[in-house]
């Protein structure tokens, strides 16, 4: 099946430990430090620098298809023998909308609207990157649902870092 977890950069350590974690994905600005906690291995972590915004913005990394496409790649490997942790800096919005992708890519049968619906449920602050699901709705070739659906569960509630989860693949 494959579960996946979703949290800030401060919470990573813990929630590898917690969840046993083997596959880990960062979305994080360009220069910010991210160890790679034990017992990630290199191949099993990917870094996707880009900055969290949804049009062009002077001294910002905005998301594009090539960096989409990478983190499709990397999911699309992933063997589900241990749960995948996702994380951006605040774990809101980046983390989340990847993590929307990443379930619509390995259940590609399953309804945009159920996974963006178990978002939400599960927390209260999520808010995917506008942006990024775009993107990936295209490559996809959902037709614009995951979009809709992101917009269906709307802004999550504000905070300061966000509820980590975990959403269940079917």
């Amino acid at each position: 099946m494959g579960r996946i977890h979703v949290c800030s950069l401060a919470k990573v350590p813990d929630m590898v430990r917690r969840t046993g974690s083997r596959t880990l994905v960062t979305l994080i600005d360009e220069g910010t430090p991210v160890p790679r906690p034990h017992p990630i291995t290199p191949d099993r972590h990917l870094l996707v620098v880009i900055s969290d915004i949804v049009k062009e913005l002077d001294g910002h990394i905005l998301a594009s298809d090539a960096h989409v496409g990478e983190l499709l790649a990397f999911v699309k490997q992933w063997d589900r023998t241990h749960p995948m942790l996702i994380h951006c800096y605040a774990g809101v919005s980046r983390s989340t909308a990847a993590a929307f992708i990443a379930a619509c890519a390995l259940s590609p049968r399953r309804d945009e609207d159920e996974i963006a619906q178990a978002i939400r449920r599960n927390s209260p602050t999520a808010t995917p990157n506008a942006r990024l699901v775009s993107i990936a709705d295209s490559m996809l070739g959902r037709d614009g649902r995951m979009a809709a659906a992101v917009e269906r569960i709307g802004r999550g509630r504000d905070c300061y870092e966000g509820v980590p989860f975990a959403l269940d693949l079917h």
